[in-house]
């Protein structure tokens, strides 16, 4: 497994508060890991600055084999260059199907023309079936996309991110809001799409990162705290005191 995305003593401060203090980071492709920590422990602002919202004030972040420099690049162009984000709260077209969903998130060329005519291609059609199926929503295509359930909407948040082939993946608390048995379904679909890319998720709900079963970094107060397995980090006193304990 090689080194996808690397961060090494990355600090930002917003009105003096430092927000991520010398923070290093590394994960590889194919990878899953869960971060947690808990509130203003940097999770939101560390997905941010990956992800170039937020520019860091010092530090390192390098993405792929080339080692390119993250810092400095707009959004739009880190996105292009394989980061994608999920957002807490689903943003879908709610009005268009979640067959139409899908194919505006396709990585296809972005012109007016193929927009409009997107549905001509078998390729395109034939992918917009595989994705539906990993995100359990074959038999959704043809419903409005506002008519969904919550869960149903971030799943196909997901598969819109996954339509765009990104090589990172960072997914804000999907867990949250969702049922049981949604939840077991968004289980099975990260962990899926973990054995072809890199794939972070920030989450609260500590059960569904036992499910997870994969690497865990704990953040506090901007910088990491502990890292391994869900077992041995819930086992580290620094981190009961700061996280656990609470």
């Amino acid at each position: 497994m090689s080194t996808l995305l690397e961060l090494s003593g990355v600090s930002v401060s917003f009105d003096g508060f430092k927000a991520i203090n010398n923070l290093s980071f590394q994960i590889g492709e194919p990878e899953l890991r869960a971060i947690i920590g808990p509130n203003g422990a940097g999770k939101t602002t560390f997905m941010d600055i990956v992800t170039g919202k937020t520019k860091p004030d010092e530090g390192r972040i390098v993405f792929g084999e080339k080692n390119i420099s993250l810092i400095g690049m707009s959004e739009s162009k880190i996105a292009r260059e394989g980061v994608g984000r999920k957002f807490q709260k689903p943003t879908v077209f709610e009005q268009q199907t979640v067959r139409e969903n899908l194919a505006m998130a396709l990585k296809n060329p972005r012109g007016p023309f193929e927009v409009l005519f997107y549905r001509k291609t078998k390729l395109g059609a034939d992918r917009i079936e595989a994705l539906a199926e990993q995100i359990g929503l074959s038999d959704e295509l043809t419903r409005v996309a506002g008519e969904l359930s919550h869960g149903q909407k971030q799943w196909l948040e997901i598969g819109m991110l996954l339509a765009q082939e990104p090589r990172l993946l960072l997914v804000d608390e999907p867990a949250a809001g969702m049922t049981p048995a949604e939840r077991e379904k968004t289980t099975s679909m990260l962990v899926e799409a973990a054995k072809t890319r890199a794939v972070v998720v920030v989450e609260h709900d500590m059960e569904f990162v036992r499910r997870l079963n994969c690497k865990v970094t704990v953040l506090h107060e901007g910088a990491v705290l502990a890292e391994g397995s869900l077992d041995h980090v819930t086992q580290n006193p620094e981190v009961i005191e700061v996280y656990l304990g609470r």
